[in-house]
């Protein structure tokens, strides 16, 4: 085997080390938790305030951004966590279901609208290198959501989704990197900045 195809070997085996270490560290799962109440409490205020102080019933909280929430907080290394896909596969999900949506809901065709959405998202997102997999509720949502939702039109993509994302988002910097084991973002070139750095040493110059 060539070295350079060693160290391609090495990383992975590095990458796959360095998360299960992360996953299973038990300090790491308090931040989780942590790092999930903040973010999601923080979407709920938001929420709260529009509609106690203004009198504004608007909706900044669905279900989508719970499984954005484990992503974020719970698989933090994970590639579908990064930002480039948090906010950019939710944007394009969030596009493709409202147009989905407004093409369909007039037609008798419009049972097909959840499926068509999803799957276009997936495709899209997949194109687009941003594979995000909360991006399938988000679409699902803007074809099977409340009236409401599906009132909002192209406006559901500014709020709840972009709002939505970039609050975990912050959370998610703030958060994640108050701990030793967690960098946030995640890249390649931070293996070597993690905790378990004998480890993946012991795995590059295999």
């Amino acid at each position: 085997m060539v070295p350079t195809q060693k160290i391609k070997r090495g990383l992975r085996k590095a990458r796959l080390i360095a998360y299960r270490e992360t996953a299973h560290n038990p300090i790491d799962n308090l931040w989780a938790f942590v790092g999930s109440f903040l973010g999601l409490s923080s979407i709920g205020l938001m929420q709260n305030i529009f509609y106690t102080v203004g009198n504004i019933d608007a909706l900044f909280l669905i279900g989508a951004f719970g499984a954005s929430s484990v992503l974020l907080f719970g698989m933090t290394n994970s590639p579908a966590a990064q930002p480039r896909r948090l906010i950019v596969g939710s944007i394009i999900s969030a596009v493709i279901g409202v147009s989905v949506y407004k093409l369909f809901s007039s037609t008798a065709y419009i049972w097909i609208s959840p499926a068509l959405a999803v799957s276009l998202s997936i495709l899209a997102m997949q194109y687009t290198k941003t594979l995000h997999p909360p991006g399938g509720a988000i679409a699902l949502i803007a074809n099977i959501g409340s009236e409401e939702i599906h009132q909002m039109g192209y406006f559901y993509v500014i709020n709840p989704i972009l709002t939505g994302v970039l609050t975990l988002f912050i959370s998610s910097v703030l958060i994640n990197n108050l701990s030793r084991n967690r960098l946030y973002p995640f890249k390649d070139v931070n293996i070597r900045e993690l905790r378990y750095y004998d480890k993946i040493q012991f795995w590059k110059k295999r």
